[in-house]
């Protein structure tokens, strides 16, 4: 049996109440991945996930990030939990599938997000990069 991941989402907005606190969660717990956030104001962006504000309010959704390994996972919750974020399942092993050792935390909009490390692996590539003419 095999499972991918990383060939699936393209890109996942969410809208928020209050996107100045949604910077400090993201920048807080993608900082501790090494995944820089750009854009201000109203909006941002870190690679496929893009966070404007607006109404209405996309509602709740599971957004799940990849990270190097288990220490990654626990910075990841505490960086959360620091930058306003709320506990919803400190960092463990799941059930989910051997190796399978994740945190969950809430942000500002309840917006149920997650840091996992699969267990070791190896990696095709680290990024898709795109040749776009401007």
């Amino acid at each position: 049996m095999q499972f991918h991941r990383g060939r699936l989402i393209d890109h996942i907005q969410i809208v928020s109440a209050d996107v100045a606190a949604s910077r400090r969660f993201y920048d807080a717990v993608l900082g501790v991945l090494g995944i820089p956030v750009e854009g201000g104001g109203e909006w941002f962006y870190a690679d496929e996930l893009f966070v404007s504000g607006g109404t209405p309010l996309t509602g709740r959704c599971h957004l799940a990030f990849q990270a190097a390994d288990a220490g990654t996972v626990d910075a990841f919750h505490a960086a959360g939990l620091a930058a306003g974020g709320r506990d919803n399942g400190g960092p463990g092993e799941r059930s989910y599938h051997p190796g399978y050792y994740a945190a969950f935390l809430l942000d500002p909009d309840g917006n149920n997000i997650e840091a996992v490390y699969h267990g070791a692996h190896r990696r095709s590539a680290a990024s898709v990069l795109l040749d776009v003419d401007d």
